[in-house]
């Protein structure tokens, strides 16, 4: 079945009252939070492809999203960058949608107006795009996972601090369109964005993933296996370790765990928070070189 520019296979499943679990790469995807959650939740849940672009070069840049080559079966194969979209049975009473969108480099507004299309053909009655931004936060203390339900702080959900930051204006992605269309139609539109140490910039960041998978569990009663990592403390224990003797690093996380803690003890007042990112000493750029390479992936 072609909806605008996707090619969703036949035929549709019946789905019940599905939500859609959608990530957005790069942009607000720090640490790969947003698309290594998905990934684990479709490994865990057995999802099935269930379509994607037709033509993904129409929209994606390939000498920025690279094609990868892979071998099956002795057959050299090669896997193109797509807008994936992949279904599986919930336990309760949704069904779910998995949505990995990449940022467009050509006809946006086409590949906006058919994901949005995909959606409403599905039946979809709520799209919560999930990922992570960097701040200043320090990697001693609990990661911060910001939610909000059409606009609206996400009150009462364990792990999620539903506070919001003043109002931000400056650049955006074009893709934030999908979920302003899609509140328009009359669909849920919620976002879960988890905070991460700013001089910690990890390719795949296992405790970002934990927060944002422990907090999914929490909204849709997820198995607590599903969040349960062997990695999550592994990463941030080697930073602290190289923190120890460091005393730059070790003055900026103090820091930074100060102002963590006034800022909790004070969320209720809404203090503003500061604009800009405390810069890094030279010796702080020089260690994180040792712990910001690619990071062999999970297995499951």
């Amino acid at each position: 079945m072609r909806i605008g520019e996707f090619e969703i296979k036949e035929p549709l499943p019946a789905l019940r009252e599905p939500h859609v679990i959608a990530s957005l790469t790069p942009w607000i995807d720090a640490g790969s939070v947003g698309s290594l959650s998905i990934e684990r939740l479709e490994r865990y849940m057995r999802a099935d492809d269930l379509g994607g672009l037709v033509t993904p070069g129409k929209h994606f840049d390939f000498t920025r999203y690279r094609p990868v080559v892979y071998m099956e079966d002795g057959a050299r194969k090669m896997r193109i960058p797509n807008a994936d979209v992949r279904w599986a049975v919930g336990q309760g009473r949704h069904d779910f949608i998995f949505l990995h969108m990449l940022e467009p480099h050509a006809n946006a507004e086409e590949y906006v107006d058919s994901v949005v299309e995909v959606i409403a053909q599905l039946g979809v009655k709520r799209f919560c795009r999930i990922g992570a931004m960097y701040d200043a936060v320090p990697h001693t203390r609990p990661l911060l996972l910001m939610g909000t339900l059409n606009g609206e702080p996400l009150d009462g959900v364990p792990g999620i601090d539903g506070n919001r930051r003043r109002p931000y204006q400056g650049p955006t992605s074009i893709m934030n369109l999908v979920g302003d269309r899609l509140s328009e139609r009359g669909v849920e539109n919620m976002m879960l964005m988890c905070r991460l140490p700013h001089y910690v910039e990890l390719e795949a960041d296992f405790a970002g993933r934990a927060k944002m998978l422990q907090a999914l569990c929490e909204i849709y009663a997820f198995p607590s296996e599903y969040a349960a990592s062997r990695r999550d403390t592994q990463q941030y224990a080697r930073v602290t370790a190289e923190m120890q003797r460091n005393p730059q690093v070790k003055s900026l996380v103090e820091r930074l765990e100060s102002e963590y803690d006034r800022r909790s003890s004070r969320r209720a007042a809404s203090r503003p928070e500061p604009k800009d990112l405390p810069p890094l000493p030279p010796s702080v750029e020089e260690f994180l070189g040792k712990l910001t390479g690619p990071s062999d992936e999970e297995s499951a």
